[in-house]
């Protein structure tokens, strides 16, 4: 956490990573104006709260302002896929549409790094980040395992199609099985939240969408076991192909 409206402020100028920032609701001072006027023109989430809400993060003087880092330096999706492509790895890529839950992601960053997925892609704004609690949920897994948060999903899917990726969404209208698809070649996984699903404007950037059977009376899976159930069929169906 950085906390104070000077400090807060000579973060954002320096280029620091920030995850959010949370402001008291009635602050009007020049000072603050100073400080959204170097907050706009950036992607970061700013929230109005109330002042006992920065009170439970810290009893020192934070002037209403308190700006919290993230765990980890964010890798660059641009930077990643063409290292994998250079070193000879046909990459798996998953993608996280909407995921808000910490556990669900510390969970997933977990089975991605015991399956080999070469890295997690997640949005700047509505959803989940590389916080404390989630590298503890992940057993260290996010300390190592590249994470690329991006200014817009929908740019990410659009370079990776242009890089030779197939795209696969899971998604419960899908009438195509899991398992009836090909994941040898370079692919990206996306998943979407429990509530809402990928999002339809991603859905149509898809070359596949595909669905884990279910026979019990509960509705949907937890997102971090379909994730893992798809990201150890890629594994499967690439182990088959090298044989």
């Amino acid at each position: 956490m950085i906390f104070g409206i000077r400090a807060v402020i000579e973060a954002i100028e320096a280029g620091k990573e920030i995850d959010k920032i949370l402001v008291k609701k009635d602050m009007t001072s020049d000072l603050s104006r100073e400080l959204f006027e170097t907050i706009r023109g950036t992607n970061i989430t700013v929230q109005r709260v109330p002042v006992d809400r920065i009170n439970r993060y810290t009893k020192k003087n934070h002037q209403g302002v308190i700006a919290f880092l993230p765990a980890i330096s964010y890798a660059s999706l641009g930077n990643i896929v063409p290292t994998l492509f250079e070193e000879g790895k046909t990459p798996l890529i998953l993608i996280l549409d909407g995921i808000t839950d910490v556990r669900n992601f510390g969970a997933i960053a977990r089975t991605c790094e015991c399956a080999g997925v070469h890295s997690i892609v997640i949005p700047k704004s509505g959803s989940v980040t590389v916080s404390g609690d989630a590298v503890k949920t992940s057993a260290g897994a996010l300390m190592t395992l590249p994470v690329c948060r991006e200014n817009s999903l929908k740019e990410a899917l659009r370079y990776l199609k242009n890089s030779g990726f197939r795209i696969i969404a899971a998604t419960e209208k899908a009438s195509a099985n899991y398992t009836d698809v090909s994941y040898t070649d370079p692919v990206a996984i996306i998943m979407g939240a429990e509530d809402t699903g990928v999002a339809p404007e991603h859905l149509k950037m898809c070359d596949d969408l595909v669905s884990i059977p279910q026979f019990g009376k509960i509705g949907s899976l937890n997102v971090s076991v379909a994730a893992g159930v798809l990201i150890y069929e890629a594994v499967r169906q690439k182990r088959l192909e090298n044989l």
